[in-house]
């Protein structure tokens, strides 16, 4: 379905089908994806150039356009991502998209379960976790119910690191329009995944033992925007995107 706002062609029938229905409830999702992979662009650049050459996606979904190993290879030629995602199609279409790309991979795993993600022989025998890494979760979290600890899974890939590693993340909210927000939601319950919406004050509390980057958690849109950007679609309409962003670090 996000590949599908953004205008990608790695998506099939069933997701156009409930992207479609997504977009009759909320037709700024088109603008809610292209914003959340402009802050992907943004902060992978930002870090790479920051001298992070190690960048693991969490909820990666598909690489789509504008993937993290080709935005971070720009501006850091020893860049390596590691995709992680546990829906079978994307793994499946993930990995042959980057059967030719040596600093990219796929792991098939569920992001909840960190223990699993971490040890495993595709992470280890291509990430060194001694060295500072950037954990990414753009619009992953809101696929974690609360109910299987967020919080406790942001923490265990922050101990995982090393200092000066990174955490990135986007995390869609019903603080601005929840009736329309919830309408979305309940078009989710018939895709892979339920989805639970967070307070602003909430997404800070998951990203507890991280020292936030300026502007800390913002509107996605007001997380260091582009100056050279296009004037923005929305008008700069927060609530239209009701979306956050937040990028940490560890000390």
């Amino acid at each position: 379905m996000y590949d599908y706002y953004l205008g990608g062609s790695h998506n099939f029938a069933a997701d156009r089908e409930l992207a479609e229905q997504a977009m009759a409830v909320w037709p700024d999702a088109r603008h809610f994806a292209t914003a959340n992979r402009a802050f992907l662009r943004r902060v992978v650049t930002l870090l790479a150039g920051l001298g992070i050459d190690q960048f693991l996606d969490l909820g990666s979904g598909i690489p789509t356009v504008g993937n993290v190993h080709e935005v971070a290879r720009a501006a850091n030629l020893n860049a390596r991502t590691l995709y992680v995602d546990c829906d079978p199609v994307a793994y499946a279409h993930g990995s042959a998209l980057l059967a030719d790309v040596p600093h990219a991979r796929f792991l098939h795993a569920d992001l909840r379960y960190p223990k699993a993600v971490l040890t495993s022989a595709e992470l280890t025998g291509f990430l060194d976790l001694s060295r500072p890494v950037a954990v990414l979760l753009f619009l992953a979290l809101p696929f974690v119910p609360d109910e299987d600890d967020p919080e406790g899974i942001v923490a265990a890939y922050r101990e995982a690191t090393a200092p000066g590693s990174y955490i990135a993340l986007t995390h869609g909210t019903g603080d601005y329009r929840p009736q329309a927000v919830s309408q979305v939601r309940d078009v989710y319950e018939h895709a892979s995944h339920s989805m639970t919406l967070r307070s602003k004050a909430r997404i800070a509390e998951l990203l507890r033992g991280y020292e936030l980057l300026e502007p800390g958690v913002v509107d996605t849109i007001r997380w260091r925007p582009d100056p050279d950007a296009l004037p923005d679609p929305l008008d700069g309409d927060v609530a239209r995107y009701a979306m956050y962003a937040a990028v940490g670090v560890r000390r």
